[in-house]
């Protein structure tokens, strides 16, 4: 059975994204390490050639998991393996990657400084959607970020299908969303960000395969989502495909590069 039919797809800007999941030392106050990211390291990522948006999601300390608890699926978070923060990196084109060699370099030597885990997801070009859901005015007061892992058994193609045919339009269609982001990503491979002194474990049955962020107007219509029937409804959709949802609260996005220029200041 499929989600019940819903309004065409909003517009769409596809893009290039990598995303680096990041993990802050545990020797020091968390915090510390998050201002670091915000700062000097920002700067490094910031002047990477060849970059159309660099954004940084900070996500809450506590975050136990905000998606409603599911039937097969896990939505509690892993105290060990929960996230402190992601990385996007959005390219101008396919061949962008390859210009910033000598600042990726830079951000391997400087990651020590900050993280203890690190771990990048990539996707093929044109797999990183950015949906027009905003009316004019309209800003994003509340976000979340929600990591989807695919159940043994179920075809990539299958689930990318049902990201992009099913999802995205029952989410869109909720009318509630002033963001609408999706990811999918290719097979995780450790050697495409393998930096020095940080680690890079990452099981099998602890990986993930897409990713979304949904902005509201504020907490408010954030909670009422999330307690309402309609996410009730994608839960069971979604069960026979994932086998692990992972919501997180998002304190801040900060957009360090956007259109492909570095920002006097970061924007939020």
């Amino acid at each position: 059975m499929s989600m019940p039919p819903a309004a065409a797809p909003p517009a769409v800007k596809k893009h290039l994204t990598s995303s680096i999941l990041l993990w802050v030392r545990s020797d020091q106050p968390r915090q510390t390490g998050m201002d670091y990211w915000k700062g000097p390291h920002s700067g490094i990522i910031s002047a990477t050639p060849g970059l159309e948006e660099y954004r940084q999601i900070h996500l809450a300390e506590h975050n136990p998991g905000r998606w409603p608890a599911t039937d097969g699926v896990e939505t509690s978070i892993p105290v060990d393996r929960k996230i402190d923060g992601v990385a996007e990196v959005t390219f101008k084109s396919v061949l962008a990657p390859s210009q910033g060699r000598k600042q990726t370099k830079l951000a391997y030597q400087d990651e020590i400084n900050v993280f203890r885990r690190t771990l990048l997801y990539a996707g093929p070009p044109n797999s990183s959607r950015w949906y027009d859901v905003a009316g004019p005015g309209e800003k994003v007061g509340s976000r979340v970020m929600v990591y989807l892992r695919r159940r043994d058994g179920a075809g990539a193609g299958e689930f990318r299908r049902f990201v992009k045919t099913q999802l995205v339009p029952a989410l869109a269609g909720t009318g509630v969303l002033k963001e609408l982001r999706t990811q999918t990503f290719l097979p995780w491979i450790e050697k495409l960000w393998d930096t020095p002194n940080v680690a890079h474990d990452n099981p099998h049955d602890q990986r993930f395969h897409a990713s979304l962020i949904l902005g509201f107007t504020d907490t408010a219509a954030r909670d009422a989502f999330f307690t309402g029937n309609v996410i009730q409804d994608m839960s069971h959709q979604l069960a026979p495909l994932v086998s692990a949802i992972h919501a997180y609260d998002v304190t801040a996005a900060l957009t360090y590069v956007k259109n492909g220029d570095i920002l006097p200041h970061y924007q939020e």
